[in-house]
């Protein structure tokens, strides 16, 4: 019964190799004469737990979690509308919008310094809206996923725990986002057509109907489904990197400033990651909400594969800089409800009785 459990960790795509999980994981045996060690850790946790606002997993918790959500993505990409602005202009006119620089220089020369915020409206509220759904909803599924999972499978796989829960969250995410995207894009790329977004909506909906605001949802799910899986999961797991391999202390010891310093490092690797698996359809949304009865794969035949990379460096600063800020923001959230924040996940003790039979 017990010798399945390694060859189970093993089947698993995203699992710490074995070996690993023995050294860290298996105590040594116990020395009689040797007096038992104070278990200050389990005294902290009990304390640490008094002072929460609430309990894990409960509707409060996610409610707040939702509403973290909500401040870190609003607030941060509408601060970025200027550069976002110009990554779109790159990724559709790259004759006309050559650079990053050059970008900014023709948007100010042609628009003035007000034409960087085209956009901002949509931005700040269909961002908003995803971030209450993938925040709020990341939460709900990786408590589901991992009650379903177990404790010992959780932790096993938990980097396709992080995946999954991810993943089903931007689902819901990127259908509250569409609408606002669309807009957003259709007053950043298209002089002339709206400035803002009353003058863009109802224009929209006159000329397309519904569908003009759900027909990049699709190529949306292709573009923010592997960014969200790669922002969670190198996320969770360069946090637990961090106070394994470089942090001098353990979590619990470090005070809540130094915790932040460690979620916003670790949340600009993450967010330096995203920016790459996320580009190519990021290229391809950009242009199909500008353009009328053209389909994903005709933009994308039609950019071919250095199309797609227009913009790459614009985007690593904007979603390495915002993903940083997001976690810092959401992180910082939960400080100021006192929700509960579960360290770096560790092995069960049953799955460390089980590893110690096998050896």
């Amino acid at each position: 019964m017990f010798s399945s459990v390694a060859p189970l960790a093993r089947l698993n795509p995203f699992h710490a190799p074995h070996l690993q999980l023995l050294q860290d994981g298996v105590r040594k045996r116990p020395d009689p004469a040797e007096p038992p060690s104070p278990r200050r850790s389990l005294a902290a946790a009990a304390i640490a737990e008094e002072e929460y606002s609430c309990e894990y997993g409960s509707l409060k918790f996610y409610a707040l979690c939702g509403f973290g959500g909500v401040l870190s993505c609003g607030l941060t990409h509408t601060a970025v509308v200027p550069l976002d602005l110009v990554k779109c202009r790159i990724q559709v006119d790259p004759q006309k919008y050559k650079s990053i620089f050059n970008g900014f220089s023709v948007t100010v020369k042609e628009d003035g310094f007000r034409g960087l915020a085209k956009g901002w409206a949509p931005t700040f509220f269909g961002y908003s809206m995803q971030g209450l759904c993938k925040f709020g909803f990341y939460e709900v599924f990786k408590v589901l996923y991992g009650n379903l999972l177990g404790e010992e499978n959780s932790y096993l796989w938990r980097t396709s725990l992080y995946l999954a829960a991810s993943a089903s969250a931007e689902f819901f995410a990127d259908i509250a986002l569409a609408p606002m995207e669309a807009a957003k894009v259709r007053i950043q790329t298209q002089p002339g057509y709206a400035n803002t977004l009353r003058q863009a909506a109802p224009k929209m909906f006159a000329e397309e109907g519904v569908w003009a605001f759900y027909k990049g949802v699709v190529p949306l799910w292709m573009r923010q489904i592997p960014y969200t899986m790669m922002k969670f999961a190198c996320f969770e797991r360069t946090v637990e990197a961090l106070y394994k391999y470089v942090v001098p202390k353990p979590r619990s010891e470090c005070s809540k400033p130094e915790q932040l310093v460690v979620t916003f490092t670790a949340g600009y690797i993450a967010g330096v990651f995203c920016a790459i698996v996320s580009h190519p359809a990021d290229s391809v949304v950009s242009v199909l909400n500008k353009e009328k009865g053209s389909s994903a794969s005709q933009v994308l035949v039609r950019l071919g594969f250095k199309g797609v990379w227009k913009g790459l460096f614009a985007r690593i600063i904007m979603i390495g800089t915002l993903t940083a800020l997001q976690w810092f923001i959401y992180d910082s959230v939960k400080v100021y409800f006192r929700l509960p924040r579960p360290p770096p996940p560790e092995m069960p003790e049953s799955l460390k009785k089980k590893l110690a039979l096998t050896e």
